[in-house]
């Protein structure tokens, strides 16, 4: 198989994140009232949760809890009382729920400081290789959209 990088900014490229979060969305279940993307620089992912609180997820520090206080497509997500899950940038869409848990416990390797795993000007890293293994492991068109 080989390594196709996609090209930065490109509407591929913007909605690249979407199959990965879609496969989260799906391990959190009825947890999980809808999700939208967000801006870009960094490329940024909210769930809205059942409890009233959100997830997002972006694309330079990963998974971050916190009670919802504004958001939408298009734009970033306000959160209050912020903590981050832990398990690098990218954690396989079957840890987020373990991690979701740790995280609501304040146990774990979820902590209050914000991680930086990368910079979202790095476009070249390869990072986008990472993301689009989920649109493989997704196949063609699972992705309808935000919901």
């Amino acid at each position: 198989m080989a390594i196709r990088h996609v090209e930065p900014y490109s509407d591929e490229w913007l909605h690249q994140p979407g199959c990965y979060v879609s496969r989260v969305v799906d391990e959190l279940g009825a947890e999980a009232e809808g999700w939208w993307e967000g801006p870009c620089e960094p490329r940024e992912v909210t769930i809205r949760l059942a409890d009233g609180s959100a997830l997002v997820w972006d694309e330079e520090s990963g998974w971050r809890l916190g009670r919802f206080v504004s958001g939408e497509a298009g734009h970033h997500t306000e959160l209050t009382g912020v903590r981050y899950l832990g398990g690098g940038l990218l954690p396989r869409p079957e840890r987020v729920p373990a991690a979701l848990r740790d995280a609501r416990a304040g146990v774990g390797s979820s902590t209050a400081w914000r991680p930086c795993y990368r910079s979202h000007r790095n476009c070249r890293d390869g990072f986008d290789v990472a993301l689009d293994y989920y649109k493989a492991v997704s196949g063609p068109g699972a992705l309808s959209g935000s919901r």
